[in-house]
Parts: structure tokens; C-alpha cells; sequence
């Protein structure tokens, strides 16, 4: 298993468990968090939720490149993205969920965080988007993004790559982030803030987080309708991904998700902001 859940007075504590490998999500993680989110829906137990990563160093890096293959339709119309499934809300989810980010979100990490309710966030974390990078289109990401970040600062991110990192300091200035912590006590604060979501009447604390869902969903439902063109289109092909993938590991950093987890950016450096 590489989730760990463990529920306490309401609160569920969901927790990416792949430390090793910067929390990158295979194929089986990705039908591991499918199911979780799927079973909270029918547990009366569970009234709130935080989704967070082992290790202090990464939240998620995305997708493990080196551990899903996943065939693609020859199609630009339509795409098959691992991923898409791994959100509460894709799940149909209305209890409210928090992410607690320790370290690197980045990539893929934004199926997740484009998902939660609100972020809280240790004062050492960094958001970055390496797909540009490495010859691939920002368009799930991105958009998921967009929806709880000024325009400017995703388009930034995104069409940087890992030139640019966005540190928790500004991610807190522009509403990203609802609350900064000391390093490691990101999930432990999302718990108690998660404690008092849970104590209040369930049915309107669904409710509304289904009202201020639905108050974006048509744009975002619109927008993600154009991304598996935009992948099919914007994409360099495998070979040259690969290419530029194992350009990046040659030059040093931790090989896995297909989303980049090196700690130090380009050999530059990232820009963190």
C-alpha cells in the first residue's frame, strides 16, 4: 500500500507514503487514492479530511515516470491521463479537504491541490511546474491552478518550468496558501483546523463547499474540456521527453516522477520567489 489513512474524532488523515521516491504517484497510488476518496463519501465517520505526504521533503512530485507506462489513444481528442481521478472532488467528494504541504508540490502535486479546499503550508515549501521543461504542455495542471491563482503568477510558474519556484512566502501573499507553519508541523496544524470542520453540522459544511465549487465549475469544466487537444498538440514526442528527462537526471537530482523532484532546480539554479 502506498497510503496510509488513519481517522480520528471525524478527521481523516490521508497520507501519500513513498518517501523514498518523493511521494511520486504510480498507477497504484493513483487507483489507492481513487478508492479512498470514493469510500469517504459513504463513511459517516469521516467528516473532514487532510491529505498530506511522508517524509517532510515532498508532498507529491506527480506521476513516477518510471513507474507508469500508460499507452495513449492515437487520438488528439482524447487523452489518458493517470491522474484525473486522483482528486476528492473528480471523486464527488463534498466533505471538505485541506492539504498540508511539507517540501516540494510540484507537476502532478496540482490534481491534488487544485482539488482541496483551502492549503496550509510549512514555511520551507516550493511550488514549480517542470512540464514545459521537459517537452510536455501544462494544460490539467495549469488550469486546475488557475482556478485559486492569480492569472499572472500560474502563467509564470508554468511556462518557466524549473526555472521558477514559487516559495510558500509569496504562495501565502497571493492566496495560495491559507497559513504558513514551522517546518514540518504543516499536517499537525491542517488536523486542528480539519478538528473544527468536523465539528460542525455536516450537512451544511457539504453544502457549502459544493456552493463555492460550483461558483468556478462551469469555466473549469469548460477549460479542461480543451486540454486533451492542447497535451496531443503541444507535446514533443516520447523520444525527445525522454531526451530532455535524462539530460536532467544526468546533471544530478533524484530520478522519479515524471514531474521532476530535483531539490536544486536547474544548474543555474530555480528562481524562488
Amino acid at each position: 500500500m502506498t497510503i496510509r489513512t488513519r481517522t480520528t474524532d471525524g478527521v481523516a488523515l490521508v497520507t501519500l507514503d513513498r518517501p523514498e521516491r518523493h511521494n511520486a504517484i504510480d498507477l497504484g497510488m493513483a487507483a489507492e487514492l481513487a478508492a479512498t476518496w470514493q469510500a469517504f463519501r459513504f463513511d459517516d465517520a469521516v467528516r473532514a479530511a487532510v491529505v498530506t505526504g511522508a517524509g517532510g521533503r515532498a508532498f507529491t512530485t506527480g506521476l513516477d515516470r518510471s513507474a507508469a507506462d500508460v499507452p495513449q489513444p492515437p487520438s488528439p481528442y482524447c487523452i489518458d491521463d493517470p491522474l484525473l481521478h486522483i482528486g476528492p472532488k473528480a471523486n464527488d467528494l463534498w466533505k471538505p479537504v485541506i492539504a498540508a504541504v511539507d517540501g516540494m508540490a510540484c507537476g502532478g502535486a496540482f490534481y491534488l491541490l487544485g482539488e482541496a479546499d483551502f492549503l496550509i503550508a510549512s514555511e520551507n515549501s516550493t511550488f514549480f511546474d517542470p512540464h514545459t521543461t521537459y517537452g510536455m504542455v501544462s494544460a490539467y495542471e495549469a488550469i486546475l491552478m488557475a482556478q485559486r491563482m492569480p492569472l499572472g503568477e500560474i502563467a509564470r510558474m508554468a511556462l518557466m518550468g524549473t526555472a521558477e519556484r514559487l516559495g510558500a512566502a509569496r504562495a501565502y501573499e497571493i492566496g495560495l496558501v491559507s497559513e504558513l507553519t514551522a517546518p514540518g508541523a504543516a499536517a499537525e496544524v491542517a488536523l486542528r483546523r480539519a478538528a473544527v470542520l468536523a465539528a460542525q453540522p455536516t450537512g451544511p459544511v457539504q453544502g457549502t463547499v459544493r456552493a463555492l465549487w460550483a461558483a468556478k465549475e462551469a469555466a473549469r469544466t469548460q477549460a479542461l474540456a480543451h486540454a486533451p487537444q492542447l497535451i496531443a498538440l503541444g507535446n514533443l514526442p516520447q523520444d525527445r521527453q525522454a531526451a530532455l528527462f535524462a539530460a536532467r537526471t544526468r546533471h544530478g537530482g533524484q530520478e522519479g516522477g515524471r514531474d521532476g523532484e530535483r531539490d536544486d532546480g536547474q544548474d543555474s539554479g530555480p528562481l524562488v520567489r
